[in-house]
């Protein structure tokens, strides 16, 4: 699901019109997996900089085609689990934020007193 802060950008015409063209181009099928000669339907259209409030409004890196990969639920899950671990914060089953244990570990001045 978007952050609240791209919500916008992701109903635009400008990005829909973007995806739709990008997965043409794409044929449709996830990039991760044809890397590994594996045929899986690409339906998520992901940014490889990750959008942030500072970049959203930058069509070099929100609506650029070298900035953009197809892929399955799989592989977009995947490539958010490797990002998601070089952060300190993290969520549990019922949606509460916690601080990481290892943030905490290699950072311990900021651990909670």
């Amino acid at each position: 699901m978007a952050r609240e802060f791209a919500r916008s950008f992701y109903s635009s015409k400008a990005w829909q019109d973007c995806r739709d063209a990008y997965a043409k181009k794409a044929h449709h099928l996830c990039e991760e997996c044809l890397k590994k000669g594996i045929i899986t339907p690409g339906v998520i259209v992901h940014h490889v900089e990750e959008l942030t409030p500072l970049n959203i409004y930058n069509p070099e890196v929100a609506l650029n085609f070298n900035n953009l990969e197809l892929l399955c639920r799989s592989c977009h899950g995947e490539q958010h689990n490797e990002r998601d671990k070089a952060r300190r914060y993290s969520f549990d089953d019922c949606g509460n934020v916690f601080v990481k244990e290892k943030y905490l570990d290699e950072n311990p001045s900021e651990a909670p007193r």
